[in-house]
């Protein structure tokens, strides 16, 4: 082995445990059932962080129809009715990392893992709230402790608008 290569096998193993282990994940999958509907609209849903007595901790996303013409679909942003009391009604939308455009029926991958990192340690619930014109309201919860001392799979599922959301924790 040259000598260059055998100087940076051995300064990588002396850097190495120097290094922060990997993030902690924080993934979450939902499905947007299909409705049999005369008049179907895509939901407008709702992702955020918790604390154990309700108060709102983080954003995650929000999904809306962001391109309707003069940001026509802001107005109805506030039918999320628990987001929109807990910080809708103070953020000035869109917000750059935060709006996000509705999505259609079937499953959906979503990483929160960047958003989550600063939280303190404790326990948390994510929230999902979704709401349909011509259509239904339904809000899931989901229980967390942060940061995870192991892999951890928590799931919920709505009755109408929401199907399953899987929340999917890695330390």
């Amino acid at each position: 082995m040259p000598a260059v290569m055998t100087r940076i096998v051995c300064l990588c193993l002396l850097v190495s445990p120097l290094l922060p282990a990997s993030a902690q994940e924080f993934d979450v999958s939902i499905t947007i059932p299909r409705l049999d509907v005369a008049e179907y609209h895509r939901p407008y849903v709702a992702f955020w962080v918790s604390d154990e007595s309700n108060g709102h901790i983080l954003d995650l996303e929000v999904w809306y129809d962001t391109g309707l013409a003069d940001l026509e679909g802001n107005k109805w942003l506030k039918d999320m009715r628990q987001w929109w009391r807990r910080s809708g009604r103070t953020l000035d939308m869109p917000v750059d990392g935060l709006a996000a455009a509705t999505r259609p029926q079937g499953q959906h991958d979503l990483s929160f893992t960047d958003k989550v990192s600063e939280l303190e340690p404790g326990n948390y619930q994510l929230n999902i709230e979704a709401v349909r014109e011509v259509g239904g309201r339904e809000m899931l919860q989901i229980p967390f402790t942060w940061p995870p001392a192991a892999a951890t799979t928590e799931t919920a599922s709505g009755d109408v608008e929401l199907g399953e959301v899987r929340l999917v924790l890695s330390p």
